[in-house]
């Protein structure tokens, strides 16, 4: 019995391991732009049931629960917290904020859309929007070289004034994408989700349209990692990880002594 307990409580430190990963990982990316914090959730693992509930007792009284004895825990998936991050002016006109949900959407190498919250966007040398690592922003927009000021409106609508112009001329018009379930989008890096089965198929409308947020431009939206949370959830883990651990020396010393005495 004692080694069944010893293989418990490893499960339980690998969970706690496992959590206290995530929780790092939050916190080093505190000032990633448009970082979503993740959440780690657990599942209890098979119970050994030796006598089900309404067992007989006797010949007139029944077992009134079960004897179930649990194996552990495990990992089961680790979720995106959606909150809106705070808004950090820049006073940059390619940098874009999505105020409400929505995500931009970016054409990355391997010819996928990546979607993203990170609106910290440049021009290119031909003239494109891009992100920091040139990946081109979709549907693109080509900004003419001579272009003094650029504007892009709460709707996405892109405009560019130039010399000799006293009105700004309509160049494109920026899209957002929403999902019906946004916690099934897997992360890949740089800042970048892909759809996936459980995500289901993006729905792409212009911004303020159909539910969507809009854009804020010369913003950026910060991180939604709480710290306070964060840390109290470390230590939390922490913790747990001591009590397992513990359980694990309780059982050692527990067969050690029948080994010695019996």
């Amino acid at each position: 019995m004692s080694s069944n307990a010893m293989h418990v409580a490893k499960t339980g430190l690998n969970a706690q391991q496992t959590r206290m990963q995530v929780i790092a990982n939050n916190l080093s990316n505190l000032n990633t732009v448009g970082f979503k914090s993740d959440r780690v959730n657990f599942e209890s693992l098979l119970y050994q049931v030796h006598r089900s509930g309404g067992d007989q007792t006797s010949e007139g009284t029944q077992l009134t629960s079960a004897l179930a004895i649990g194996t552990g825990v495990r990992a089961v998936n680790t979720q995106k917290l959606y909150s809106q991050g705070g808004m950090v002016n820049t006073d940059n006109s390619f940098d874009l904020a999505i105020d409400g949900q929505g995500f931009f959407q970016v054409l990355m190498p391997d010819g996928r859309v990546g979607y993203t919250r990170n609106g910290s966007f440049s021009r290119s040398a031909e003239g494109t929007l891009t992100t920091a690592s040139g990946y081109v922003v979709q549907p693109e927009i080509q900004i003419p070289d001579d272009a003094l000021e650029v504007n892009i409106s709460q709707d996405g609508i892109v405009s560019v004034r130039s010399p000799g112009q006293n009105t700004p001329q309509e160049i494109g018009q920026l899209t957002l994408a929403v999902f019906a379930n946004p916690r099934g989008l897997q992360p890949v890096g740089e800042s970048f989700l892909v759809e996936t089965a459980a995500s289901g198929l993006p729905t792409v409308a212009t911004p303020q349209a159909q539910g969507i947020g809009k854009l804020m431009q010369g913003s950026l939206e910060s991180s939604n990692v709480n710290v306070v949370q964060q840390l109290v959830e470390m230590i939390e883990t922490q913790r747990a990880y001591e009590v397992s651990s513990k359980a694990i020396s309780s059982s050692d010393e527990m067969m050690r002594y029948i080994s010695n005495n019996l």
